[in-house]
């Protein structure tokens, strides 16, 4: 992009570092401002040819136009080498004998489609759908003679009414939605088209696709009724396929609960492999099709419960559970190809690494280190790819090799954002353990800008993330080395709640959120305090979902920050439970339902402390929120200028949950946050109160 302005990095630094930016940054060649976001690159689902040859690419870019992001499909080398586009598209699986891919692009007659394309010197695609409905999922047949997918199959049932009809010409208003689900709306879509999601089998070279499932359920194990997608895989003999969801005509009913199924490929009967009550998830099937390995945990009236890596026989016996003593989530599982074990990654402490579960028993690193890795294919030599990224470095495609039992440190295949970085001072990230309340130890990191001095005062942020029951890692963050890049020294946490610390940690706030959480939040800003190095008359606070509902609970508990920002929050859990996509979620805080036991429900709501609330506060939340609907915004916004708190509402335009999809709406976050933090800042005689206060 082109800079409005050139400095050195001497005179923007000293100029950043003493005061925050007001409405909009200079630019700079040497620290990443905003502008730099435009030349942002993302990489996604690299796969690794069988021969481990080629390895291919999602690839997105920032449509500086349109305002959105673009997306394509790229190929290189194990090594990088012969690094170049292959085709519009994304999500690319190779064929079992390496000679071509499927992927999902625009086709014809409308919307995604599923293509194929010879990877011969001719490259010759294929569109192999013409479908009405958006198919996802799609995964080859053993033989590579057919693709199956999951597709959408509408069912709706009309209310007939003996409306007198419309005289000719008229323009009557349209009929009203007729919603007889509890859901029936998810974020990122809207309002979802009634019926169920099934699978699919369609000729690899092309024709009509028929269906292998049926009937008033979905496949697709389904968080509070909402579609992610579907697990499932083939038997290596092409007549099975497994797969997760809830084959229960009261889904709409039933909050985290989903079997594991088998569907003969050739007749369409299904079995359950086994009826344990639980959430069951991400079918793989073993190299011998004996064995299937699954990621769950039992039911239970816990908010959360951590899951396992687990396996059972294909016939249903011999049900394992392969990680008890691990405690921490598995996912991206991958069968050794000699079958005698699973790879997988799990998060810990911040990081996320692969592992290795032996069927002999035990649990074994694979990669090691602060760093944030997957592993999305893998070959039968035991070479991996994957998406790695840590403090210091963007995510890129990483090649890992997997023949020993300790990986060497994954090798880059792509350096999209090194054009971006190139002479950028990048902030410094500093992982911290302090103490909180009941003794509990709490990790966190301190990003420090560029030109960090100890002996200076800087104002401080603290970022708090959302969930709840999710885990700040250590990969890279344009939006923390914005915010030091600009002056400000940033701090994030998990708190009590957090995912990546084990079970007992994550249900530290079971059917009691807020609460110790806010104990764990504020010992933090407590500990970077006593580093001497945070000017507490400019300390701020903010975050988004799970951070706006801790937010915006910080600032009714205590008055030591100078500003908030609290994006996309919960401030009435109520209301929130008739607004919400997740209705069970949202119930699943509380041990009873709201019209049993309201005081529970008002006594974690933050609008019940507005009265206490000082803190100026600006409020960020997209018009087409279907998580954390703009209504919550508004409940807090009217209760604050109720009572003249400093409060500006912004309904960002074309954003779902949260305010930064579009690229521009980044950016805005972004500046609108840091012009409101500089406009405001506490008398150095003003007493603080609340926990932590100083």
């Amino acid at each position: 992009m082109r800079k409005l302005l050139r400095c050195s990095f001497i005179v923007v630094a000293a100029a950043l570092v003493a005061r925050p930016a007001a409405a909009q940054e200079t630019a700079s060649d040497t620290l990443l401002t905003v502008d730099h976001y435009l030349d942002w690159e993302q990489v996604a689902d690299p796969q690794i040819s069988p021969d481990g040859s080629q390895i291919v690419y999602t690839r997105r870019w920032v449509n500086k136009i349109d305002d959105k992001w673009e997306s394509a499909l790229w190929i290189a080398g194990p090594d990088g080498s012969h690094h170049r586009f292959l085709v519009k598209g994304s999500d690319a699986r190779w064929s079992p004998d390496g000679t071509r891919i499927l992927y999902f692009a625009d086709g014809e007659p409308k919307g995604t489609q599923i293509f194929v394309r010879w990877m011969d010197a001719e490259g010759a695609s294929s569109q192999v759908t013409r479908l009405t409905e958006t198919p996802t999922d799609a995964k080859w047949a053993p033989d590579g003679k057919a693709i199956a997918f999951v597709m959408l199959v509408p069912d709706s049932t009309p209310w007939s009414i003996s409306l007198p009809k419309p005289p000719e010409g008229a323009k009557w208003t349209p009929a009203p939605r007729v919603v007889d689900d509890l859901h029936y709306r998810q974020d990122k879509i809207g309002f979802m088209q009634q019926g169920f999601t099934h699978l699919f089998l369609v000729p690899a070279d092309g024709g009509t696709a028929r269906a292998l499932t049926s009937g008033h359920w979905h496949v697709g194990a389904r968080f509070d009724g909402l579609a992610f997608g579907a697990g499932y895989d083939w038997t290596p003999d092409g007549r099975t396929i497994v797969f997760d969801g809830l084959r229960d005509s009261t889904w709409d009913r039933q909050y985290h609960v989903s079997r594991i199924y088998a569907v003969d490929v050739a007749s369409g009967a299904i079995r359950p492999l086994f009826s344990r009550p639980g959430f069951w998830a991400t079918p793989a099937v073993s190299p011998d099709g004996r064995t299937v390995a699954f990621t769950g945990a039992d039911s239970s009236d816990q908010t959360r419960r951590t899951e396992d890596l687990w396996t059972v026989g294909l016939d249903g016996s011999g049900l394992r559970n392969l990680s008890r003593t691990l405690d921490r989530d598995p996912d991206n599982l991958h069968w050794a190809p000699d079958g005698r074990g699973v790879y997988f990654t799990a998060p810990d402490r911040g990081s996320i690494n692969v592992r290795y579960a032996d069927l002999a028993g035990g649990i074994r690193d694979v990669t090691q280190g602060p760093q944030v890795v997957s592993l999305t294919s893998l070959t039968r030599t035991l070479v991996g790819v994957g998406v790695h990224s840590d403090p210091d470095h963007a995510p890129d495609v990483v090649r890992i090799d997997l023949r020993r039992a300790q990986a060497p440190p994954p090798a880059r295949v792509t350096a999209v954002n090194d054009d971006v970085l190139a002479n950028k001072r990048l902030a410094r990230v500093e992982e911290v353990w302090y103490t909180s309340s009941g003794g509990t130890r709490v990790q966190g990191w301190i990003v420090k800008p560029p030109a960090f001095d100890p002996a200076k005062r800087y104002p401080l942020i603290l970022e708090i993330h959302g969930g709840p029951f999710a885990m700040y890692n250590v990969g890279f963050s344009y939006m923390y080395q914005n915010f030091a890049a600009n002056g400000y020294v940033v701090l994030y946490t998990n708190p009590r709640g957090s995912t990546g610390y084990g079970d007992a940690f994550s249900n530290g706030i079971d059917h009691n959120y807020p609460g110790p959480d806010y104990d764990d939040l504020m010992a933090g800003v407590d500990a970077v305090i006593g580093r001497g190095y945070v000017d507490t008359t400019r300390m701020y606070v903010g975050g988004c979902s799970g951070g706006g509902v801790l937010s915006s609970w910080v600032i009714g508990h205590t008055n030591r920050f100078a500003a908030a920002a609290v994006r996309c929050p919960v401030i009435d859990w109520i209301s929130m439970a008739g607004q919400s996509d997740v209705p069970f979620f949202t119930f699943s805080f509380f041990r009873q339902a709201f019209w049993d036991k309201p005081d529970e429900w008002l006594a974690h709501s933050s609008l019940m402390y507005v009265g206490r609330v000082t803190t100026p506060t600006l409020l960020m939340t997209g018009e087409l929120d279907r998580r954390t609907p703009i209504p919550q915004t508004e409940e807090y916004y009217a209760a604050l200028k109720m009572r003249n708190v400093p409060t500006v509402m912004l309904r960002f335009n074309g954003e779902y949950h949260g305010t930064g999809s579009k690229p521009s709406n980044f950016m805005r976050t972004q500046l609108y946050m840091m012009s409101w933090y500089g406009k405001h800042r506490r008398s150095g005689t003003e007493q603080a109160t609340g926990a932590g206060a100083h």
